[in-house]
């Protein structure tokens, strides 16, 4: 007797979860979980090139032309989820700086929350500051970026300084402008070199915020 032929087994493969269509006023709420789940993409596999939006959608189980209602395209979801996390640096300065009379040791330790912040988060750090000018959405802007670096809270420090007469007479902008760029450019370094054999990262800044503060004629 001959048997009767035999199913192909279904795929072992899970298909793909779709969630329900969300009710009104719902909208927000998936929002924010598109960004969650790409942020969680982002810190997994720490490449922006992962967040494809069909993977995003996959893992949030919505349909791809889901995102697109709340974003416009993959560059402006990349930056939003950076820029939520970049939305902390200001306070985590801020916490770091908190209670502390000295404005000199202020700036001190505002620049080491930076350095610790953009490398506990190379892949954020590396879309939002070190992006090609093209790649970057218009509501990103170089200033708005430059005033959550904490330009402007480091400037005031400084002009604190400089009426003590701590440091000498100078444009407080221009300063606060030249250790934002000291210290990025460390962080850089640290994020896009990372098999480089740099020393530990603390003695870095700790030796660069003594050259710095000696070119501003402050005490090291």
């Amino acid at each position: 007797m001959v048997s009767p032929p035999v199913s192909p087994l279904p795929s072992a493969a899970a298909p793909t979860v779709r969630r329900a269509r969300a009710r009104r006023g719902e909208g927000d709420r998936l929002r924010d979980e598109i960004l969650a789940a790409a942020e969680a993409l982002l810190i997994a596999t720490g490449d922006e090139s992962a967040l494809s939006i069909r993977a995003i959608a996959a893992a949030v189980g919505v349909t791809p032309p889901a995102i697109y209602l709340h974003f416009a395209d993959r560059s402006e979801l990349i930056f939003a989820v950076c820029e939520r996390r970049w939305s902390a640096l200001q306070g985590a300065m801020d916490a770091a700086a908190a209670g502390v009379a000295d404005p000199i040791e202020r700036i001190r330790r505002r620049g080491e929350a930076y350095l610790r912040f953009g490398t506990d988060h190379p892949e954020h750090y590396r879309v939002l500051m070190m992006s090609r000018p093209e790649e970057t959405p218009a509501r990103f802007g170089d200033e708005r970026l430059a005033g959550t670096a904490g330009i402007e809270v480091v400037a005031a420090d400084l002009r604190e300084a400089i009426a003590a007469g701590v440091l000498p007479d100078q444009d407080a902008g221009e300063a606060a402008v030249m250790l934002w760029m000291a210290v990025h450019g460390m962080v850089a370094l640290l994020i896009s070199k990372p098999d480089f054999p740099f020393p530990p990262a603390e003695q870095l800044f700790d030796h660069f915020y003594r050259l710095t503060m000696a070119g501003l004629g402050g005490r090291v």
